[in-house]
């Protein structure tokens, strides 16, 4: 936990005014805190790049960016939604 609220602060220190609600801050300093560069998705990245074998630089790079968009929004939609969920879930535990 004092890993994750050390980038929190630091997420806030460095973009005080650039956050547009509180969800994103706290996505920006979980994915600061939980890279998820790990062996899997190199791995998928390998296999993406074994695919596009033969393809120009450009070609690949048409891919590879919307790959890499859908990927970021994606995880970020998955957090958002996470947390609402376990908001709602706090909220009807108390009820």
């Amino acid at each position: 936990m004092e890993k994750y609220l050390s980038a929190l602060k630091s997420c806030l220190d460095a973009h005080p005014r650039s956050v547009e609600s509180i969800l994103a801050l706290l996505y920006e300093a979980y994915e600061e805190a939980h890279p998820m560069d790990d062996e899997i998705i190199r791995a998928d990245f390998e296999e993406l790049y074994r695919q596009m074998n033969g393809m120009t630089i450009r070609e690949m790079d048409r891919v590879v960016y919307p790959v890499c968009t859908l990927c970021r929004d994606h995880e970020r939609s998955g957090f958002a939604h996470g947390v609402r969920v376990g908001f709602r879930l706090a909220t009807e535990l108390q009820e």
